[in-house]
C-alpha cells in the first residue's frame, strides 16, 4: 500500500507526523507522491483557529470524492481534532466531527503513535526533538490543554539520547519541542497529578525553613534523581511565590554542550522564563538568539481575560532582563487581535508594546472561538471581523512588513 500523510500546524504538528510515517513505513507501506494516488492518507489536524479547522475539513471532502470513484482509499484522520474529540466527555465534539467527514475510516489519537520508532526525518540538517506534550496553563482562548491533555515530559535520557544520535549522524541544528519548554520536568519531579494547572490555587510544592526555600523541602521524584547527575531543578518564581520545579535550563545547556551548531528551543511562557535560564543562553553561544515569548496582548485587562499569568510590565521587565543578559537577542512573539471586549485603547496599548520591544517577527491571529474553552463559555466573540482585520494590518504593518522589505533589501 501506499500512504501520504497531509499535516497540518505547527513544528509540534509536523514531528508527530515523521513518527507517524516510521510506523507505515514498519507496517510495509511505500510512500506516495501525492495524497490523490494513495491507498492509505493520514491527515493530521490543527484546530488552533476556525481557519485551520476549516481547511481539514475541505480536504477530507476532496478525499471523500477520491473515495467514492476509488472504494479501496482509506482515510484516517489524527492530532488535535482527535485530542479534542476523545478528550470531551459529553462526545459532542466526535459526534460533530463525524457528520462533517462520514467517509473518515478511523479517528487516531496522535498518542498511540509513541517513541518506540525513529522518526523519519524531513532534513538531513536539522531536527525536531519533542520534550514535552500538552499544557497546563488553560489560557482562556486556548484549546491546546483539550486537544492534547495535560503537560507530559518525555524521560530526560531519552532526550539526551535522541540528541546524541543526531548529533552522531551528522546533524547541525536541533530544535527542542513542547507546548511550554521552560516547565520542562516538572511532573517528573514531583508527579503528573500534583502540578497546579491554575494560578490562583493556594497550595505550593515548597515548605519553608527561616523564608529560605532548601532544595531537600521538595520530595522529588528519587528515580529521576539518580539518573540525572549532580541535578538540582529551578525554581520557578512567579507572583511572589514559587510555582513549579523545572529540570529545562540543565536539559538545553547539556544539548547545547554536545556541539551542536545551533540549539533552538519553542514555545516558551514568559511566566516561566526564570534567571537560570537566560544564563543558560548567554553562555552558550549555539543556543538560539532569536527566542520565541508570546505576548498575546499588551494591554493589562485583556491579559486578565486571556488568563495570562503576568502584566504587560512584568513581560517588559523580562525583555529587558533578556536584552541585557544576551547579546544581538532577537524576539518573535504571538499576538491575538480582536479578543473578546478589546477596545481600541486596549488594542493601542499592544501596538505601544510592539513599538518598544521591536519584534522580529509577529505570528498574528484574529481571536475566533474555539470549543469547550474558557472564553467561549464566558465571553461574547463581540468584535467585528472588519475590526479585527484592521488591526491586524496595523501590526503586520509595524512588525512584519518592514522585516520581510529589510530581508529583501539584503537578498538584492
Amino acid at each position: 500500500m501506499k500512504y501520504s500523510i497531509v499535516t497540518f500546524g505547527c513544528q509540534q504538528n509536523h514531528s508527530d507526523s515523521e513518527r507517524l510515517e516510521r510506523t507505515l513505513k514498519a507496517r510495509g507501506m511505500t510512500k506516495a507522491k501525492s495524497y490523490r494516488v494513495a491507498d492509505y492518507v493520514v491527515v493530521n489536524t490543527c484546530m488552533i483557529r476556525q481557519k485551520a479547522e476549516d481547511k481539514v475539513y475541505g480536504l477530507v471532502e476532496n478525499l471523500s470524492k477520491l473515495k467514492s470513484k476509488r472504494k479501496s482509499l482509506k482515510i484516517i484522520v489524527t492530532g488535535c481534532m482527535v485530542g479534542l474529540a476523545f478528550r470531551d466527555k459529553t462526545g459532542k465534539f466526535i459526534n460533530y466531527i463525524k457528520s462533517r467527514m462520514p467517509l473518515v475510516d478511523e479517528f487516531l489519537p496522535i498518542e498511540e503513535v509513541g517513541f518506540d520508532f525513529a522518526p523519519v526525518r524531513s532534513d538531513s540538517k536539522n531536527a525536531w526533538v519533542p520534550i514535552s506534550n500538552g499544557c497546563n496553563n488553560f489560557c482562556t482562548f486556548c484549546i491546546v490543554p483539550f486537544t492534547r491533555g495535560r503537560e507530559i515530559s518525555r524521560p530526560y535520557e531519552d532526550i539526551i539520547e535522541e540528541c546524541r544520535e543526531l548529533k552522531e549522524k551528522g546533524y547541525d541544528n536541533v530544535t527542542l519541542l513542547g507546548q511550554n519548554v521552560n516547565s520542562y520536568g516538572a511532573d517528573l519531579l514531583v508527579g503528573e497529578k500534583n502540578i497546579q494547572v491554575m494560578r490562583d490555587l493556594p497550595r505550593t510544592y515548597f515548605k519553608k525553613s527561616n523564608n529560605k526555600l532548601k532544595v531537600e523541602d521538595l520530595k522529588l521524584n528519587k528515580d529521576l534523581k539518580l539518573k540525572i547527575k549532580n541535578s538540582k531543578p529551578v525554581f520557578v518564581k512567579h507572583l511572589g511565590r514559587y510555582r513549579i520545579p523545572t529540570l529545562f535550563p540543565k536539559l538545553l545547556e547539556e544539548v547545547a554542550k554536545m556541539g551542536f551548531v545551533k540549539v533552538d528551543f519553542i514555545s516558551s511562557n514568559p511566566w516561566d522564563f526564570s534567571d537560570e535560564l537566560i544564563e543558560v543562553i548567554a553562555r552558550n553561544k549555539n543556543i538560539s538568539r532569536l527566542i520565541h515569548l508570546p505576548i498575546q496582548s499588551g494591554d493589562d485587562h485583556v491579559l486578565k481575560r486571556m488568563n495570562r499569568w503576568y502584566t504587560r510590565d512584568e513581560y517588559l521587565r523580562l525583555v529587558a532582563n533578556l536584552k541585557s543578559k544576551i547579546k544581538n537577542l532577537k524576539l518573535s512573539t504571538d499576538i491575538i487581535v480582536g479578543f473578546c471586549g478589546e477596545t481600541d485603547k486596549e488594542f493601542q496599548n499592544t501596538v505601544d508594546l510592539a513599538r518598544k520591544v521591536n519584534f522580529e517577527k509577529a505570528y498574528l491571529a484574529m481571536y475566533s472561538p474555539r470549543f469547550n474553552t474558557a472564553a467561549t463559555k464566558v465571553f461574547a466573540d463581540d468584535i467585528p471581523y472588519a475590526i479585527k482585520k484592521k488591526r491586524w494590518q496595523i501590526l503586520e504593518d509595524l512588525i512584519n512588513k518592514p522585516n520581510l522589505e529589510r530581508i529583501k533589501n539584503k537578498m538584492n
